[in-house]
């Protein structure tokens, strides 16, 4: 038997383990945003630490920011080997509308081959993978082929306000050769990727104020501006008939996407159908000239998030509400600037702002975009491990969400970023029902341990490549 077989099935033996331990994780209601949780999230950081000792890192701390604690740990086998850093988040998103769940959410269980609960696939399962994948390497080896460092942050979900301070600090110790971050998803579970690009984020709360107070409709209606009224006209004027940011200015950093890429974006296997089930429209539509993946990937988007004013109880009441409010994020690509964006649509609200209203715009949020060079031998080590396991090549993809750790990471530190991870695009991260397909969990196993002994091989020189560094945004 090969040594890779001998992985797998150690690995395969080990699986019920695997499963048990995140179970007893999931349970722990780790959500960052909700006050009342900080010690739940506290308790999770003390849980992986934990986890982490078991599994074979020699040094496993929790690490205090002035939010929520991460969690650092390392196994560091011979200085001359590659450094691997992985970066994932134990913190998890808010259970709400708690109606939904067909179970209680940090009541998991298994059926089906599934583990439903919040936070089994966004993060914990993939910190686990990694551990999962130390312990294995240990029992048939008795040492990794590389140095691991893992860090997992507690704020993630919350927008991670005090990672880049934390990365900072530590920037000695979290120093590598290598960044692998496990928090992104495949196109299926047949259809393996590797994520390579992430949309930045920038993030606003609008206030359109009016009246000092609410007025009588009938007394005043007609004769005072209504903040209401006006709020909607000034989201309406964000976007043009073809479904273009109309303020200006917003494309003017933009990076062109060359015909490869686009032809490239076109053979990936995207599920079309499927994607607009999982969306539960009619019709997809969006800016036009462009397809519906990369509108999601490699096009910037403006979008309100929320909005509010006015009376909402049951029953008439007739007013000219004092106020009103929405969320606007962009989500941002390569070579736009978090703070470029936020003065140009800010002054393009102000300057649009109605006679009778103030507008207020604050900034609430920023992340930068990432982009790593898909001939990085970082990635295309990774992929050829991927491969193995899934039977096919991974699609190499550009992600539109926003992970703003990334671009820390990637400017702290100077090293080429990869993104491997098995969410699924159905496993309803941050929705009612989230839930992980253990296969994609057993898979992962395998794939890691096949990671680290490529990369082993490499060596560091090898993992030196003379393709592009990692290409992080502007930092905030």
């Amino acid at each position: 038997m090969s040594r890779q077989a001998e992985l797998d099935q150690a690995a395969h033996e080990r699986r019920d383990q695997l499963v048990s331990a995140l179970i007893d994780w999931v349970r722990i209601p780790s959500i960052s945003g909700v006050p009342a949780h900080a010690a739940d999230v506290r308790r999770s950081a003390q849980h992986l630490r934990d986890r982490a000792c078991e599994a074979g890192m020699t040094r496993a701390e929790v690490w205090e920011t002035a939010g929520h604690p991460a969690v650092f740990a390392e196994r560091i086998e011979d200085p001359q080997l590659p450094t691997v850093l992985v970066y994932g988040h134990h913190d998890v998103q808010p259970v709400d509308p708690l109606a939904e769940w067909h179970s209680p959410p940090f009541e998991p269980a298994v059926s089906g081959g599934e583990l439903q609960g919040r936070g089994a696939a966004d993060d914990k399962q993939h910190l686990l993978m990694h551990l999962e994948a130390v312990a294995t390497l240990l029992q048939v080896e008795g040492r990794l082929p590389i140095n691991l460092k893992l860090i997992a942050e507690g704020e993630e979900e919350s927008g991670s306000p005090n990672f880049e301070a934390l990365v900072r600090a530590h920037r000695e110790e979290l120093a590598a050769d290598v960044v692998v971050i496990s928090d992104t998803g495949m196109l299926g579970p047949e259809e393996p990727a590797l994520t390579i690009g992430l949309r930045g984020l920038a993030y606003w709360e609008v206030r359109v104020l009016g009246p000092a107070a609410d007025l009588h409709s009938g007394v005043f209606g007609g004769a005072v501006a209504n903040p209401v009224a006006a709020l909607c006209r000034l989201l309406a004027g964000l976007h043009d008939p073809q479904g273009r940011v109309a303020v200006p200015g917003f494309y003017d950093a933009v990076r062109p996407v060359s015909p490869g890429e686009r032809a490239a974006m076109a053979a990936i296997p995207f599920d079309l159908a499927g994607f607009q089930a999982a969306a539960g429209v009619p019709a997809l539509t969006g800016e036009a000239g462009w397809t519906p993946y990369e509108r999601r990937s490699v096009r910037p988007t403006l979008d309100p998030c929320g909005i509010w004013g006015g009376y909402q109880g049951a029953g008439p009441k007739t007013i000219i509400p004092a106020r009103a409010g929405a969320k606007l994020s962009c989500r941002l690509v390569p070579d736009q600037d978090p703070a470029t964006i936020t003065r140009l649509v800010r002054e393009h609200l102000l300057r649009a702002a109605e006679p009778g209203v103030v507008v207020e715009v604050d900034d609430l949020q920023h992340g930068a975009w990432v982009l790593t060079d898909p001939d990085h031998p970082a990635v295309r080590e990774a992929a050829l491990a991927v491969a193995e396991v899934w039977g096919r090549s991974p699609a190499l993809i550009r992600e539109g969400g926003s992970i703003p750790p990334v671009a820390t990471l990637a400017a702290e530190l100077q090293a080429p970023c990869v993104l491997f991870g098995v969410i699924l695009p159905d496993d309803r991260i941050h929705a009612p029902n989230e839930r992980l397909v253990l296969e994609q969990l057993f898979r992962g196993v395998r794939a890691t341990t096949r990671i680290w002994h490529r990369y082993g091989a490499l060596g560091r020189a090898g993992l030196s490549a003379p393709a592009a560094p990692p290409a992080p945004g502007p930092p905030r």
